[in-house]
């Protein structure tokens, strides 16, 4: 079970935020109201993936507290096989549906603009508000805070080390197993280390791609090579159990990601950020019964319960690592914090102090959108998905 992380002050917040978030759709684009709802899912892999776990545990738990049927499609692939996934879906009399992978996207949209009058959402996508489609929508969260928060928790063990005497501050090296070299992965490794750079300003990281959202032994000879080359804790943005139980043979700390590892790395797990998308799908429903628009790009938040960390392994965290995530929420909650905080990183050794990013997707990935104001670089603010893509000083790409 996933603890609670906010204060009194900030559940309050978060129950304003979701009075907002289910009663705040598009009153401007009405249609008919419908309470006999079903709701078609597609993933990319099954319950063996974390990240698809993550998913199909949400839907589940929305599709059950709202009453609506749920007919779940797994393992689809990021090709013509996830439009006929979609159609399929259509043709069994679903109202909403929903894919999990960046890939999905293109044929999501095709199938969105043959049936008009179905609601199509897909996660982690960039192009619903260039393509302006009433029944095509993205959606994402500020995961980058949930691990800028983790990322605290990989800080204070490190210091735990140094502290110990098991490294020198000159050998505060994380590693990172990445699948792509995407803006949505380079902006949670990046946000990652920021967050354990604000406890251990010595740290720095090393990251290495798989080249595939999912495979096992990729992952886990992904970890090993990073430890091989000194990491002394790896953290990930795949999604296997390949790096956390290559962590846990190797006694290395581990910092995982879409769930707790804790019963099979329970000496070496330390802590996980994730997305629970539970409060999207049951705003989606909510729309579509009210016969109301969805957001064309939705992030949710902290506050909105979107964005939640594991409960904290004693047996592997350094102490005081819960207290310490807990004043981070508050700060990022206050605006105190801000995660890309330009004060906080150089590029090239210089400040960044302008960035056009590639928000509005081309193929030429040409930059459209002035996204650093006032020393932060907004991310998630133009659309739901990240566009940080940016290589900070402190981290190193390996091959």
């Amino acid at each position: 079970m996933f603890k609670k992380l906010l204060s009194i002050a900030l559940v309050a917040l978060m129950a304003l935020s979701f009075s907002v978030a289910f009663t705040g759709c598009d009153s401007d684009k009405k249609s008919e109201s419908k309470d006999d709802l079903k709701f078609g899912f597609i993933y990319l892999h099954d319950e063996n993936s974390t990240y698809d776990n993550n998913f199909l545990t949400a839907a589940k738990e929305a599709c059950e507290k709202m009453g609506v049927e749920m007919i779940n499609k797994t393992n689809i692939d990021e090709s013509d096989a996830c439009k006929e996934a979609a159609l399929d879906l259509v043709d069994q009399g679903c109202d909403i549906i929903f894919a999990d992978s960046f890939g999905h996207e293109d044929f999501m949209i095709e199938a969105a603009k043959a049936n008009p009058d179905v609601q199509f959402l897909h996660a982690t996508g960039t192009k619903a508000h260039t393509e302006k489609l009433d029944n095509f929508h993205n959606a994402f969260a500020s995961i980058y805070e949930g691990r800028y928060l983790a990322g605290i928790a990989a800080g204070m063990k490190i210091n735990e080390m140094i502290d110990g005497g098991k490294i020198t501050k000159d050998e505060a090296k994380m590693g990172y197993v990445g699948a792509h070299p995407y803006a949505e992965v380079k902006s949670g490794y990046t946000s990652f280390y920021l967050g354990a750079k604000s406890v251990c300003p010595t740290v720095t990281m090393e990251v290495t791609f798989t080249g595939s959202w999912y495979d096992e032994t990729l992952e886990k000879e992904a970890a090993k090579k990073l430890i091989s080359d000194g990491c002394i804790l790896i953290s990930q943005h795949a999604d296997s159990m390949g790096a956390p139980t290559a962590c846990e043979s190797s006694d290395v700390p581990n910092v995982s990601y879409n769930g707790s590892t804790v019963k099979a790395c329970p000496n070496t797990f330390i802590v996980s950020s994730r997305i629970n998308w539970a409060p999207y799908f049951e705003y989606a429903i909510n729309c579509v019964k009210d016969g109301k628009a969805i957001d064309t790009d939705w992030t949710g938040t902290v506050a909105t319960g979107s964005v939640e960390l594991t409960e904290v392994n004693e047996k592997a965290a350094a102490k005081g690592t819960q207290e310490a995530i807990d004043k981070a929420i508050a700060d990022l909650e206050s605006g105190k914090v801000n995660v890309f905080d330009t004060a906080n990183f150089t590029v090239k050794g210089k400040a960044l102090t302008s960035y056009m990013a590639d928000v509005d997707s081309d193929p030429e990935f040409k930059g459209d959108t002035e996204v650093v104001k006032d020393g932060v670089f907004e991310e998630s603010k133009y659309r739901s998905a990240p566009y940080f893509d940016i290589d900070i000083d402190g981290i190193s790409v390996i091959e």
